[in-house]
């Protein structure tokens, strides 16, 4: 009888040991469509379709996210040499000027404390945004499909988000702000016993292979389970620390402040106009 307590006492220790081990690294590949205007260039057909090939192309990018069971860090891949996102088109010199980002940029969660510290950079100046990891609520169905070697069960949720507008122009858009009602599906795999997934998504009974909100769609290309090489996960601490909403609002008044630098720069003033 002691011999049979002596080896489930084992059995549970190896158990509580490969559970605090567990850890692992997932590939995602991500694609955000924007859907925009010209209007008051001298561009042609031709190069507007370069243009808006180039907004695509900038895009689509490889995320990386390394977790354990408690923890985790998306980042953008890094890339040797990788080329600077603009471009120079009918004399017109395009730039990423929304939203912060950029290779430096990385968004790190605690599961166990709900919260979340997320490093990106507005304009060449770093900011920690540090706030709850928040509450989605999912809906959980019994339709399944199959990504690489998992079966994934299907989740979604809806809200109301107001769509954005940028207007690089003479005139200020006089257009009221809009608002829609936003779907986001993700499918999830219960194989992979991880309450997590890509950027700030989460919550589900299984690690996100796929979400996608109708603008952006994340998608899984590589999964590695327990690597040999040990994943160490550090939170970041470099930068202005602000809440989610004081970061909006700064956000917000950096995206303005660029939209008058472009319009100051020649007379005639072109107009793009980016929704969603």
């Amino acid at each position: 009888m002691k011999i049979h307590l002596i080896a489930v006492a084992i059995f549970c220790f190896v158990l509580s040991s490969v559970a605090q081990d567990f850890a692992g690294k997932v590939v995602y590949k991500t694609n955000r469509k924007t859907d925009f205007k010209i209007q008051g260039s001298n561009m042609s057909e031709i190069q507007e379709k370069e243009l808006q090939e180039k907004f695509q192309k900038m895009n689509q990018k490889t995320f990386i996210l390394e977790f354990d069971k408690t923890t985790s860090i998306y980042k953008e891949e890094e890339k040797l040499n990788a080329p600077n996102p603009q471009a120079n088109l009918g004399g017109m010199q395009v730039i990423s000027v929304f939203g912060g980002g950029g290779s430096g940029s990385l968004y790190f969660k605690n599961l166990k404390e709900k919260r979340f510290v997320s490093k990106t950079d507005i304009m060449g100046k770093t900011f920690l945004i540090k706030d709850s990891i928040p509450n989605y609520q999912w809906q959980l169905t019994s339709e399944t499909k199959n990504i690489g070697n998992y079966t994934c069960y299907k989740a979604s949720f809806t809200k109301e988000v107001e769509i954005f507008t940028a207007s690089f122009g003479k005139e200020e858009s006089k257009e009221p702000k809009k608002t829609k009602t936003v779907t986001t599906t993700a499918w999830y795999t219960p194989q992979i016993s991880i309450s997590n997934g890509p950027t700030f998504y989460q919550g589900l009974p299984g690690l996100i292979l796929e979400i996608n909100d109708g603008t952006n769609t994340i998608v899984c290309t590589e999964i590695i389970l327990n690597p040999s090489e040990k994943i160490t996960i550090n939170e970041p601490d470099k930068g202005k620390v602000v809440t989610q909403a004081e970061y909006d609002k700064i956000s917000d008044e950096k995206s303005k402040e660029m939209m008058e630098r472009f319009k100051s720069r020649d007379g005639k003033g072109i107009e793009i106009r980016i929704g969603g």
